[in-house]
């Protein structure tokens, strides 16, 4: 049973300081579902991605991490649409900030993207741009819907993106809809803020775990660490530290994969499961995901860790 995610790849593009009139920029792979994928792969899992990929040289790049790390590219046909460009600055406290160009990261159909499923599906994830346009999203929201009736869990992580949303109201209306397919969601105090400002984490855990098909949430808080709601438990886990000389690039989407890896390994996706986790169950899924976020952090880039790596350290207890 695959693991897939749907969503965006893309290059990241960062810049370094203005010398003479010019402004050095590196060309890195990204994308939060890519991310995503690539980091639950490492950390044992069979995992599809299914995001157009360009006949252009950034494509080629992208392909390379994918590859490298065994993740199964569904839409093998490669489109003619320029790879996806994010320029990448940082806010004075370590936090990217991004403009982005989309182009390939869109160029797909609904029939294709249901026809990309794989026919045993255990969990589908779906996230980053995919609410962002009406027509990507209905595309998303079908094939999430398809993967669903075929016994799939649904995940979401939304990784909310205010610089490219022109009209935040129509926005929310298209998440509701894939909110209310999910079975876990994942979301950031950030993107909590953008969608309903000065509004407690509890009171949002609240609602979200009132939407049809929820049976867990989990809330990341940057430096203050991460915590999950069930209907029935809470629980709460500070970040695990990072080592100098590293970034916070693909924190949350490593965090992502290391709970989703962690229901995994203990037999919890089923919706019922989730259901009935316990606070010293969901301790043990967020510390999981807290310790492969950290080791991520420690390096430059989003570079997931292997899952030998965070056993090492969760096996310290």
């Amino acid at each position: 049973m695959m693991l897939v995610v749907g969503g965006e790849s893309l290059i990241d593009l960062k810049e370094k300081p203005v010398k003479g009139g010019v402004m050095p920029l590196t060309a890195h792979v990204g994308g939060s579902p890519m991310n995503c994928a690539i980091a639950l792969r490492r950390l044992g899992h069979d995992t599809g991605f299914m995001c157009p990929i360009s006949e252009d040289k950034f494509g080629t790049m992208i392909l390379e991490p994918l590859k490298e790390a065994g993740v199964k590219v569904l839409l093998k046909q490669r489109v003619r649409a320029p790879t996806t460009l994010a320029v990448v600055s940082d806010d004075g406290r370590g936090n990217p900030r991004y403009m982005f160009y989309r182009h390939a990261d869109r160029a797909f159909t609904r029939d294709g993207l249901i026809a990309a499923l794989p026919k045993k599906v255990d969990l589908f994830q779906i996230g980053g741009f995919c609410a962002i346009e009406a027509y990507d999203a209905r595309a998303w929201f079908e094939t999430a819907k398809t993967a669903a009736k075929a016994g799939a869990t649904i995940s979401i992580d939304p990784n909310v993106r205010p610089a490219i949303i022109t009209d935040m109201a129509a926005y929310k209306q298209r998440l509701g809809r894939m909110l209310d397919l999910a079975h876990i969601i994942k979301v950031s105090h950030e993107d909590l803020d953008y969608l309903e400002k000065g509004r407690p984490l509890e009171a949002h855990a609240a609602a979200l775990l009132e939407r049809p098909n929820c049976k867990l949430v989990v809330i990341t808080r940057a430096m203050d660490g991460s915590i999950a709601f069930t209907r029935e438990a809470r629980a709460e886990v500070p970040i695990y530290p990072a080592k100098k000389g590293g970034d916070n690039v693909g924190a949350g989407d490593t965090l992502m994969a290391g709970i989703l890896s962690w229901l995994r390994d203990h037999r919890a996706l089923a919706p019922a499961k989730l259901a009935a986790l316990s606070g010293d169950q969901l301790q043990a899924m967020l510390w999981f995901g807290a310790v492969a976020a950290g080791i991520n952090c420690s390096r430059i880039g989003a570079n997931p860790p292997t899952r030998a790596e965070v056993d090492k350290v969760v096996g310290k207890g």
